[in-house]
């Protein structure tokens, strides 16, 4: 990067936008601008392009061995400079500074190792005869350049999760990371210069026209997004026009169903800190509790004293569990949701900004809702945690599943049939037990319905980002 003057980095090295639009990037624990970045226009993006293209034959034809060595030098390059890393990502985001270096960097540097040996045992078909006198077998190949955006939430892990597998697979990538967060995937993107060929990684920085011009272009045989469920059905539109794959993690609203046979300190505890960190601008936060009438009051009583003892601070505060949202717009919204809740709702917790500088909102748990509700039904993506009570096993899985949204629950419980009956009716495509959160690289991450398809890490992950052909040969006399 250079200085406060963000640049886009194509082909290999930083250069400027074309035109010379540019736009604030905000420190949002301050709210004040510290930066600049490009609007790239429809030239930075075909600029892009045909870097990734001229990159893509060489790549591609490089042994998976040589592919991965590359790609585990770019991970310990990584973890090298995480603390630089950091300081970046903390700019764009507010995070507390320690909590991001201990819980992001680690996973995220092993996401990488992961893809870079799993790119070497991609596997298909066994090769066989399987008409006389014929022989298939399955050629696993790349599926060429890919077009990529990320959210602001996570700007570095999800950058990782998309460009990980596309790269380790063999193709090559344009990524734009959000307009308010591009600082830290620059540096991944200058970092993984020293290792890989020019125009195999490429960031181009700017906003939704930009992200259209991305997703609209001829070049790109493959889309993929984490955004929202609005950015998803507008990427999934585009690329229909053009028959691109699309690859989409969308919005999420996770169902927690905790049982009266819960262990209720563990599970308000567990909760809180899934539900809270950071600040809940997570598609799996744990924000959406379904409690067993009978457990209601006592567990109520439980979340509501860990959300008060959750600490909410600037970057440098290393009590703070989480910083402020993401910008003024969302804390609008945040702000909003707790504005518009209905008179039969109850806030126990929060519901107020914190401070009057930069965007921080107390850790919120509001009661009393009903299953249409706004806040039950909608992704809030902000510290607020809704309770409501339930009958039996049956109504929990009805309103668990009653929402548009398929990404992630969990279930509070110590009777194992009834986890695993749960886990199995449970309409979302990963399932805790016990837990919330908690990723590995060899699992994958993605949802159903209106959280979009495609799967992050694991061997699916890296699996999306690959096309499957069948060679036959004619072996008779």
């Amino acid at each position: 990067m250079s200085g406060e003057r963000l640049r886009n980095f194509i082909g290999g090295e930083y250069v400027d936008a074309k035109d010379g639009r540019t736009l604030e990037v905000v420190d949002p624990s301050t709210g004040e601008t510290y930066a600049e970045a490009p609007v790239s226009g429809a030239e930075d993006v075909d600029a892009a392009f045909r870097a990734a293209a001229g990159a893509f034959p060489a790549w591609r034809d490089a042994t998976p061995a040589e592919r991965s060595l590359a790609m585990l030098r770019f991970a310990d390059a990584v973890e090298a400079r995480a603390e630089e890393l950091v300081k970046a990502e903390v700019r764009d985001t507010g995070k507390p500074v320690q909590l991001t270096l201990d819980e992001e960097m680690p996973p995220m540097v092993d996401n990488l190792r992961f893809f870079a040996g799993a790119s070497r045992v991609l596997e298909g078909k066994a090769t066989g005869e399987y008409m006389a006198d014929h022989t298939s077998s399955i050629r696993r190949e790349p599926i060429g350049v890919c077009a990529q955006v990320t959210p602001w939430n996570y700007p570095m892990m999800m950058a990782v999760w998309k460009f990980g597998p596309a790269l380790s697979a063999g193709n090559t990538v344009v990524l734009k990371p959000s307009e308010t967060t591009p600082a830290s995937t620059l540096m991944l993107a200058e970092i993984a210069a020293e290792f890989l060929p020019p125009g195999v990684f490429n960031v181009i920085c700017g906003d939704r026209d930009t992200g259209r011009a991305l997703v609209e272009h001829p070049t790109p045989q493959m889309v993929s997004i984490t955004g929202s469920v609005r950015a998803g059905m507008e990427v999934a539109a585009a690329a229909a026009s053009d028959l691109k794959r699309v690859h989409l993690e969308l919005g999420g609203k996770a169902p927690v169903v905790v049982f009266d046979d819960a262990d209720v300190e563990a599970a308000a505890t567990g909760i809180a800190e899934a539900g809270y960190f950071n600040a809940g601008q997570d598609c799996t936060a744990a924000t959406r509790v379904l409690v067993a009438e009978r457990l209601r009051g006592e567990f109520t009583e439980a979340l509501v004293e860990a959300a008060k003892g959750t600490a909410v601070g600037p970057p440098s505060d290393a009590d703070a569990y989480y910083g402020p949202v993401n910008s003024e717009a969302q804390l609008a919204r945040v702000q909003g949701f707790v504005e518009r809740a209905p008179g039969h709702a109850r806030v126990l917790a929060g519901g107020e900004r914190v401070g009057d500088r930069g965007y921080f909102f107390a850790p919120t748990v509001v009661a009393g809702l009903k299953q249409d509700d706004e806040m039950v039904q909608n992704e809030v993506f902000g510290p607020v945690i809704t309770v409501q009570g339930f009958s039996d096993e049956q109504q929990a899985v009805q309103w668990a599943n009653g929402v548009k949204y398929g990404l992630a629950a969990s279930v509070w419980t110590q009777n194992h049939g009834r986890a695993m009956r749960m886990t199995k009716a449970l309409d979302f495509g990963a399932v805790w037990v016990n837990t919330h959160i908690p990723f590995v690289s060899e699992m994958p991450h993605g949802g159903f319905k209106h959280s979009g398809y495609g799967k992050d890490m694991s061997m699916y992950g890296i699996e999306d980002y690959t096309r499957v052909k069948h060679v036959m040969h004619y072996i008779g006399g």
